[in-house]
């Protein structure tokens, strides 16, 4: 054992590390924190469980909001990527013998068709420190351990109480559905439709991108399989997560659920993919406002001034089109065979007897 001490000592240090690294962000996550806490506790009480979970869910809804530009990234390299699955199995087939070949025209069609496979996971790995940084707040704040500037210190331990304290219809913000510390009890009640409600929320939203946002071809290519992966692993992963982790996180993790499916809603209904069910519903409501889909791109902005723009403009079109069509002779139709009807039909000169003659 003294032979890996060396060993052990730096390991030791790990947690310290990661600790230093993460100051600067758990300055920002309870700074926003208690800064929304101040506002709110004029109307609901200082040491109130509302006031703290309102607070978390407003400084979730500054992370994603601070995140949409990096999620619209997300969604165009995901879309470029769907549209390469047919060019990708063009090339798996023409290289299927030489990995090496293959792997590196991959990579040059990626870099010619400017699509990042990576950017699809960067808003969840930015999202991922903040995450982790409330969830060290908030266990900390429950063990009586503070994280974070805006509540370390003589002058802010009343804050640390508060937060440490705090409950929600009974149950703790620093409450867990597991380990059951008094068996079970309000806090397994509570935390338990939470997280039902966010696995749901997580399925419905991987299920809807799933049907109603992937082509014909993209859902029959690998992105299809991993679709498929993450419809069930998703939600498997969160019952994991609802179950142990403290309610303050679980209102931070609901709540960025929700967010994302409703995000996914807006983008699949305004922003959908060519050749999908999406974009097959987005051109039928175009048309019923009289606006023609091909003039329009999905995500465009559609203004009142802009869609009173294209109206007239295809009215303009109509108007032409059947001056075009005005303009052209009508043709003629061709006068049926005349048929005469007391006259014997001749037969033909080859089936006529030697004998007989034309009459």
């Amino acid at each position: 054992m003294e032979l890996l001490q060396p060993l052990l000592i730096p390991l030791a240090g790990i947690n310290d590390f990661f600790s230093t690294v993460a100051q600067p962000l758990y300055w920002v996550v309870s700074g926003i924190m208690v800064g929304f806490h101040k506002l709110l506790s004029p109307v609901l009480g200082t040491s109130s469980g509302w006031t703290w979970g309102l607070s978390i869910v407003l400084l979730t809804l500054v992370v994603r909001v601070a995140m949409i530009p990096l999620f619209m990234r997300q969604i165009q390299s995901t879309r470029g990527m769907q549209e390469l699955q047919p060019k990708l199995k063009e090339l798996q087939k023409k290289y299927a013998d030489d990995r090496d070949r293959l792997g590196q025209e991959t990579m040059k069609l990626y870099k010619d068709e400017g699509v990042n496979p990576m950017a699809s996971c960067l808003p969840l790995l930015i999202q991922m420190p903040f995450f982790l940084s409330l969830y060290r707040v908030i266990d900390g704040a429950s063990r009586g351990v503070a994280r974070g500037s805006w509540l370390s210190g003589p002058e802010h331990q009343a804050l640390l109480d508060s937060l440490t304290h705090a409950t929600i219809f009974g149950v703790p913000l620093s409450g867990k559905f597991w380990p059951m510390v008094d068996g079970f009890s309000g806090v397994q009640v509570l935390t338990g439709l939470m997280t039902l409600v966010m696995v749901v929320a997580q399925f419905l939203t991987q299920r809807q991108m799933f049907t109603q946002n992937m082509s014909p071809q993209a859902m029959e290519g690998p992105m299809a399989q991993q679709q498929k992966m993450m419809l069930y692993l998703f939600p498997a992963m969160y019952i994991f997560f609802g179950a142990t982790i403290p309610l303050g996180v679980l209102i931070y993790l609901l709540t960025t659920t929700l967010w994302s499916m409703g995000q996914q809603e807006w983008i699949i209904r305004n922003n959908p993919t060519a050749g999908t069910p999406a974009y097959l519903a987005w051109e039928e409501r175009l048309a019923a406002k009289g606006i023609n889909p091909r003039k329009v791109r999905p995500g465009d902005k559609l203004t009142r001034a802009r869609i009173a723009e294209l109206k007239e403009e295809e009215a303009v079109e109509a108007a032409a089109r059947a001056e075009e069509a005005g303009k052209q002779p009508k043709k003629l139709k061709a006068a049926p065979p005349t048929v005469q009807r007391n006259q014997p039909a001749q037969k033909p000169r080859a089936q006529r007897g030697p004998n007989q003659k034309k009459k």
